[in-house]
C-alpha cells in the first residue's frame, strides 16, 4: 500500500495541488474504509485492484468528490455526482457569516437561491436544528441529490427543495437568504477538473460574471423578514461590482473574506 500510495502521488503531482491526499481518498473509496482508517491500520495491507481504475479516472482531471460521490462541507457530508456543483471549502464563509450575524436570534426560516446538492441549506440547518428552509435550483438533477442529502441527514422534514429560477414565485418572510449564484464571466479560464466535468450552468454567469447577481438582488427584500440578512457569495474581484447592486436596493453591505484573504460573501441587511 506505502508503495502505491508514493506511486500515485507522484503521478498526480501535476494533476492536483493535494496529490497525496488523493490517493489516501481514492485507495480509502476502494477499500470501503474511511482515509482515516487507512492511515491507522492499512499502510502494511496490499494496494486493491480497485484502485488503478479510480487513479486514472482522477489522472484524467475528474473531481474527487465524483469519483468517491462524497464531499465533506462544514459539520455534514454530501453525496455529489457528475452534473452537481462541489461544495468548496470556500462556501463555509457563508456559514461562519450568518452564524455571526444571528449570534443572539437563530434564524427560524432559511431559504438557499442555487442550493445545488443541499450544500448551504442543509449546513445551516445542522448548525440551528429548530430551523427550516427552502432550497431552489434550476437543476432537477442537482435537487435528486439535494433530496437525498437531507434524507440521509435526517433533515428531510425540515427541508423542501424545488426547481425554479432563483426567487421567481417564491413567497414569504426568510430570516436567512443564502446564495452561491454562478459567478464566473465567460472568458474566464478554470482548471481543466472544473472546466471539463462541472456544469457550465453552475460556473458561468454571462461575460462579466454579474448576470445572475442581477437577478437575483432585486428579489431578496420582498423575502427578507425583519432584522434578516441575504449573504451572498462573491468572486474575489466582484466585491465592489455586487455592493453596488446591493446598496442600489437599499441594503446596507459587509464584505466577509475567506481564509486565504479573499472578499467571499456580502452580508446584506
Amino acid at each position: 500500500m506505502r508503495a502505491a500510495l508514493a506511486a500515485a502521488a507522484r503521478g498526480l503531482a501535476d494533476v492536483s495541488p493535494t496529490p497525496r491526499l488523493d490517493a489516501e481518498l481514492l485507495i480509502a473509496h476502494a477499500l470501503g474504509i474511511t482515509r482515516e482508517a487507512l492511515l491507522l491500520n492499512h499502510l502494511d495491507d496490499p494496494a486493491p485492484d480497485a484502485f488503478a481504475p479510480l487513479l486514472a479516472r482522477r489522472l484524467n482531471h475528474e473531481p474527487i468528490a465524483y469519483i468517491t460521490g462524497r464531499r465533506a462541507f462544514w459539520t455534514i457530508e454530501l453525496a455529489v455526482g457528475p452534473g452537481v456543483l462541489v461544495p468548496r471549502a470556500d462556501s463555509e464563509t457563508l456559514i461562519e457569516a450568518a452564524i455571526e450575524h444571528f449570534d443572539a436570534r437563530p434564524p427560524a426560516r432559511i431559504l438557499d437561491l442555487g442550493t445545488g446538492p443541499g450544500t448551504l441549506l442543509l449546513a445551516a440547518l445542522d448548525h440551528w436544528p429548530q430551523a427550516t428552509g427552502l432550497g431552489v435550483d434550476a437543476s432537477a438533477q442537482a435537487l435528486d441529490y439535494a433530496r437525498r442529502n437531507a434524507r440521509d441527514l435526517g433533515m428531510a422534514t425540515r427541508a423542501d427543495f424545488r426547481l425554479g429560477d432563483w426567487a421567481a414565485g417564491i413567497e414569504g418572510a426568510f430570516d436567512l437568504i443564502l446564495a452561491n449564484p454562478p459567478y464566473i464571466g465567460m472568458h474566464e479560464t478554470l482548471p481543466r477538473e472544473v472546466r471539463d466535468h462541472e456544469p457550465g450552468a453552475a460556473l458561468f454567469a454571462g461575460e462579466d460574471g454579474l448576470a445572475d447577481y442581477r437577478a437575483i438582488v432585486p428579489q431578496l427584500a420582498p423575502l427578507l423578514a425583519a432584522g434578516g440578512a441575504a449573504i451572498l457569495e462573491i468572486g474575489a474581484t466582484q466585491a465592489d461590482a455586487v455592493s453596488h447592486l446591493l446598496v442600489a436596493a437599499g441594503f446596507a453591505v459587509t464584505v466577509r473574506r475567506d481564509l486565504a484573504g479573499h472578499a467571499r460573501a456580502l452580508i446584506a441587511a
